[in-house]
């Protein structure tokens, strides 16, 4: 089980903070694969990887970083400074 959290317009657009997901994925890639295939609104949130971002157990990753050992996933649209 992996705690998954939404921000932002992705919360938004899957309709909830955060989840547990029992997943056999074994990069972020895949497991976005596994929740595309959910449902139309997981499908619509992770339509453009080019507009997230995600961290793993709270520091900054790649999508084909690997879950082995990883607590919690958050995806988030990039930050903007100002």
């Amino acid at each position: 089980m992996i705690d998954v959290m939404y921000f932002a317009w992705v919360r938004e657009r899957v309709g909830e903070p955060r989840e547990q997901v029992d997943t056999q994925a074994v990069t972020v890639s895949d497991l976005v694969d596994e929740l595309r295939a959910r449902e139309p609104r997981y499908a619509e949130a992770f339509k453009d990887l080019s507009a997230l971002r995600v961290a793993l157990d709270q520091e900054l990753a790649d999508f084909d970083a690997p879950l082995s050992g990883v607590r919690e996933v958050a995806f988030f649209p990039p930050m903007t400074g100002g």
